[in-house]
């Protein structure tokens, strides 16, 4: 069953429910109010004295044959404790109950009786001087007016359904047309791969956010399968020159090698650096390719810094690394942030002059890398954290173009943001800012 056809037959139920219910005390309030009525008129029949006068003197009140009869009309009769009534019809004889009213033993009361055929309503009651009256009244009337509202009520309870159905489904059909586009989307895109595709999301209630929110996801992996293609292809140029000349290099080696035996070292050499740079541009990539979840955890981060800045030292013994660090807790995966810090370190020395001075700073969150070198041209600030990315002086130097890529993502996963800017007398200046859960000066 569709969800459509379910929502058009709970809404049918619902209404259904409350037709029914609403019918019947409708019904009852009407039932119970003509028998509250018609129990007042015998009540004053039988308290009205000049009714009853000639049945206090043993004479006959109205034949029993006026008593059923089709007009509003009412049998009122004098209830005798000793011996009965002589003017009542056979099937209204006194009972033990009328006899224990005229006796005193029991209170007045209603109840509805069968006099040859037709309902009647009795009163059973006692008068202020002491008299017991019987008055019956028959019940035609009201039955029949019963009988025509159960009727209407059952009429109107069918047609108040069949129309709560009709309009149920008019208005399902206008309700759900979000929901229909949104199935329809999502069949297209699962079948198809076809991410473009978008719902047009109108207004504000819970299906417009749904659409909404569907839109959003399948922008973001929109982006996400862009890149990862375009990681791929990038990828792929990046390693076809490395793997090209290793496997030149193995096949002179294969062929013997060189005649001369420093031409072979050479050789050695540069296969064994060609593999390092290989090693390198496949860690970097991974690293770029992780999506796992990694345990979060409060990080000191300037005893993070201080740890790479000391590495960074041993491994570029020109580049005097000069540190300011603030104590820093930050929430973050250690390794990650580790790599970024490192990454931002070996650029700074890579693109550094000689025998120059890198300034390390940590205030507020915010790290800054400052070096000393030519600096990055305007037109390559925007790209230097592309992946791949080289700038036309850096295509000469070693490396992969991935290492500041590297420091975005670890950035953006963060919850922070990496920019570069020249700096001032000279140089580049890098900036990592993370959220701070505490800092201190």
């Amino acid at each position: 069953m569709s969800f459509r056809r379910r929502l058009v037959l709970s809404c049918g139920a619902a209404v259904a429910f409350v037709v029914v219910v609403g019918s019947a005390l409708a019904y009852w309030v009407v039932r119970d109010t003509l028998h509250a009525e018609l129990d007042r008129a015998l009540e004053r029949q039988v308290m009205e004295r000049p009714l009853i006068a000639a049945g206090r003197t043993g004479v006959a009140a109205p034949a029993p044959e006026d008593v059923i009869t089709q007009a509003p009309r009412a049998f009122v009769t004098v209830i005798r404790a000793e011996a009965g009534a002589d003017d009542i019809p056979p099937s209204l004889d006194v009972d033990e109950d009328v006899r224990a009213v005229a006796e005193g033993r029991k209170e007045p009361f209603f109840a509805s009786r069968e006099s040859d055929g037709v309902r009647v309503r009795v009163f059973v009651g006692r008068t202020g001087d002491g008299m017991t009256l019987l008055a019956a009244r028959p019940l035609t009337e009201i039955d029949s007016a019963l009988g025509t509202l159960r009727y209407a009520l059952g009429a109107l309870a069918l047609l108040g359904i069949a129309l709560a159905v009709v309009l149920a489904r008019l208005a399902m059909r206008a309700a759900v047309r979000p929901v229909s586009e949104l199935t329809t989307t999502a069949e297209h895109v699962a079948s198809t791969r076809d991410l473009t595709r978008r719902i047009d999301a109108r207004g504000d209630d819970e299906l417009a956010r749904l659409a909404t929110a569907f839109n959003t996801m399948l922008e973001a992996l929109d982006r996400s399968q862009r890149a990862q293609k375009q990681l791929v292809a990038d990828a792929s140029h990046e390693l076809r020159t490395p793997l090209t000349s290793l496997r030149t290099n193995l096949e002179v080696l294969a062929r013997g090698g060189p005649p001369d035996p420093g031409d072979r070292e050479r050789l050695r050499t540069d296969l064994v650096l060609q593999l390092e740079e290989l090693t390198g541009l496949v860690g970097d990539l991974t690293e770029l390719a992780r999506d796992e979840e990694l345990e979060i955890e409060d990080v000191r981060f300037d005893a993070l810094i201080a740890s790479a800045v000391e590495r960074a030292s041993r491994h570029a013994p020109g580049i005097t690394y000069v540190s300011e660090l603030e104590p820093t807790l930050v929430n973050g995966v250690p390794a990650r942030l580790d790599r970024a810090v490192s990454n931002l370190l070996d650029n700074a020395a890579k693109y550094g002059a000689e025998r120059s001075v890198v300034d390390v700073r940590l205030r507020d969150g915010e790290l800054t890398v400052r070096d000393r070198g030519p600096g990055i041209p305007d037109e390559d600030l925007a790209h230097v954290f592309d992946r791949f990315y080289r700038a036309d002086a850096a295509r000469g130097r070693p490396g992969s173009g991935l290492g500041l890529a590297i420091v975005r993502q670890v950035a953006e996963t963060h919850g922070g943001t990496v920019t570069a800017e020249a700096a001032a007398g000279g140089g580049a200046l890098l900036r990592l800012r993370l959220p701070v859960l505490s800092a201190s000066s």
